[in-house]
């Protein structure tokens, strides 16, 4: 983001700080301002696709048994102690 702004405030040929105004600098802060939507909608989307169909999390009792055994079928710290 900031170096798509960058080019509106620091390019010599119409830059702000180099007297072009704020013209650039306002058509470059749109395109953040447009990808930045389109990224917010598109993983939005996503992550509602994945909800729906896999799920984001694991079970309750997954978490607190740990994801090391549920992935590796092992614990990476046996010695750890979960106290309530």
């Amino acid at each position: 983001m900031f170096g798509t702004l960058a080019v509106g405030l620091f390019a010599a040929d119409g830059g702000l700080f180099y007297g072009g105004g704020p013209a650039l600098f306002a058509v470059q802060a749109t395109g953040v301002a447009a990808i930045t939507c389109w990224g917010l909608l598109l993983a939005f989307i996503a992550f509602k696709i994945i909800g729906a169909t896999v799920g984001l999390r694991v079970s309750p009792e997954e978490e607190l048994e740990g994801l090391d055994i549920g992935e590796h079928g092992m614990e990476a710290y046996s010695d750890f102690v979960l106290r309530s």
